[in-house]
């Protein structure tokens, strides 16, 4: 059942005996003074709805412990431990100095009881309200975009483990695929987790395993084709579909048809890297550095460092681009804001925000995009870019520097072709042997306008390089010191984001003490 707060103190309450010693304007402080002002028991009575059995630990104590759990990055374990030893966590909570702290499976309890329900995130919105009420966030007009790759909680997987670990998988969760498997699969020992004991450096051998490996998945998929299974069964079956056939291509010679695979010379688009976090991806945040994981997506008030929103996402895919993921989340900022905060923003980002369907977006929403323009690479280095053809949008025409003239197709696309022979510009233009030709973007006129206001107008520079590095601090603390918060802790993009939407949450809270919060009898409000 619901734990409550008491109105008394301990006899060995711990603010009582040495309060004195936790610094003035700390989280810990905070808490001690205000947690059950921030955290009422009330905001938690939903997760307990039974009035009978032991009662719970109170909503404010919990909620209290996870903001400084979230603030210092410690696991579970870690946690209870600075509950049971560090002074400063006693009276953050509002515990006696003899208490002997509880058992790390709390905490887990109540973060899946949190997840599971309608709002997982009433401790960021509890911040948030602070935030607001506050007014900090009144007649500011900027809001920053910007992502941090985080590090997965798993081991990437090769092919080959993909393969035998969903195989397993199907075996437990879906029925009657044991008998299958036991039936009509021998590519390996399935009571083995581990690899088949195959001669490695032999390359018959292994495209023989990874051949029998697919024909046995396609068997137990095939097997189970169009039977109505339970969600945990359907989701295992999925995967192996998706393993079996994401990183294999026909071998030499094959067509696909007589069962000979190999391991394909290829990655796939969104490859899934491990079958005990199917949401993990490859991540490319630059051209030459990868990273497993996910993408962090948050939005920052560029003047005073706070974050007003964040969510997770997977690494790949188009509806997991920055632009798309920011747009959703500046649209949420707006939605949450009070009415007289202002509905139109100058938003800041970097390139990767930048893409013409975003830029149609914002300035559809009245918006200003500060974005930086990416940078257009030239087919010949050196030579000519896009921006150095004439594009006539009303008479569907371009033309290249040497004065040649082409009408658009119909997808958009320029070709000159034979009018490329002789040109004495062509070393600077082109390779092809078969001339030049040219695919404009749909918004190709709004990003040729962002390209030349960015080279022409020195507000929209300065403006974007004056705080900019506001941004980074504030990325800076998400990922903490020597980037030690990168590595996640829970699988999936559920578990995740509430991670990501507490952290900012506690990250807020010491934000907002710093630039001086105190609670009157009128309410919050900075000093």
């Amino acid at each position: 059942m619901q734990g409550r707060s008491g109105p008394g103190r301990e006899l060995l309450d711990t603010a009582a005996l040495v309060g004195h010693l936790v610094p003035a304007g700390s989280v810990y402080a905070l808490l001690a003074e205000q947690r059950e002002v921030l955290f009422p028991d009330g905001m938690f009575a939903d997760l307990f709805p039974s009035g009978r059995g032991r009662p719970s630990l109170p909503g404010a104590v919990i909620a209290s412990v996870l903001v400084l759990q979230m603030l210092q990055d410690l696991s579970d374990p870690e946690a209870v431990q600075a509950v049971r030893c560090d002074l400063r966590w006693k009276v953050a909570c509002g515990l006696p100095i003899d208490h002997a702290g509880f058992h790390p499976t709390t905490l887990t309890v109540w973060r899946q009881r949190l997840r599971a329900s309608d709002r997982p995130d009433r401790i960021f919105e509890a911040v948030r309200a602070v935030v607001a009420a506050t007014g900090v966030l009144t007649g500011k007009t900027r809001r920053a975009l910007d992502s941090v790759v985080f590090d997965d909680a798993v081991a990437t997987q090769d092919t080959i483990t993909q393969l035998i670990a969903a195989m397993r998988r199907v075996r437990r969760e879906v029925p009657g695929a044991a008998g299958v498997i036991a039936a009509q699969c021998h590519a390996h020992d399935w009571d083995d987790p581990g690899m088949p004991r195959i001669a490695w450096d032999d390359k018959t051998a292994r495209d023989a395993l990874v051949s029998a490996l697919v024909g046995d998945a396609t068997t137990v998929v095939d097997a189970f084709a169009g039977a109505k299974l339970t969600e945990p069964a359907g989701q295992a079956l999925a995967l192996l579909a998706l393993v079996a056939g994401q990183d294999v291509e026909p071998a030499e010679g094959s067509d696909g048809t007589d069962g000979r695979w190999r391991i394909a010379r290829r990655v796939a688009p969104e490859r899934v890297i491990s079958t005990v976090d199917p949401q993990a991806r490859h991540v490319h945040k630059t051209v030459h550095h990868r990273q497993d994981g996910f993408k962090g997506h948050v939005i920052i008030e560029p003047d005073t460092g706070l974050f007003t929103g964040a969510t997770l996402t997977e690494a790949a895919g188009e509806t997991n681009h920055e632009a798309v993921v920011g747009l959703a989340l500046l649209q949420q900022d707006i939605d949450a804001a009070t009415t007289d905060n202002p509905r139109a923003f100058e938003v800041l980002g970097d390139t990767a925000y930048g893409t013409g369907e975003a830029r149609a977006a914002l300035g559809e929403a009245g918006h200003t995009a500060i974005i930086k323009p990416g940078p257009l690479r030239p087919a010949v280095p050196g030579g000519f870019t896009l921006d150095d053809f004439t594009i006539d949008e009303t008479n569907g025409t371009v033309t290249c520097p040497g004065g040649l003239t082409r009408r658009l197709s119909v997808n958009r696309t320029a070709t000159f072709g034979a009018g490329c022979r002789g040109c004495p510009l062509r070393a600077q233009c082109t390779t092809a042997k078969d001339g030049r030709s040219i695919t404009l973007h749909p918004h190709d006129a709004l990003l040729r306008a962002a390209r030349r206001d960015w080279a022409t107008n020195p507000h929209l520079r300065t403006t974007y390089r004056r705080h900019r590095p506001m941004v980074e601090r504030s990325i800076a603390w998400l990922i903490g010191p020597k980037g030690r918060c990168r590595k996640l802790r829970y699988h999936g993009t559920t578990a995740n984001t509430w991670w990501l939407r507490t952290r900012i949450a506690a990250l807020n809270l010491r934000r907002l003490l710093n630039l001086g919060l105190t609670r009157q009898t009128t309410g919050w409000t900075l000093t």
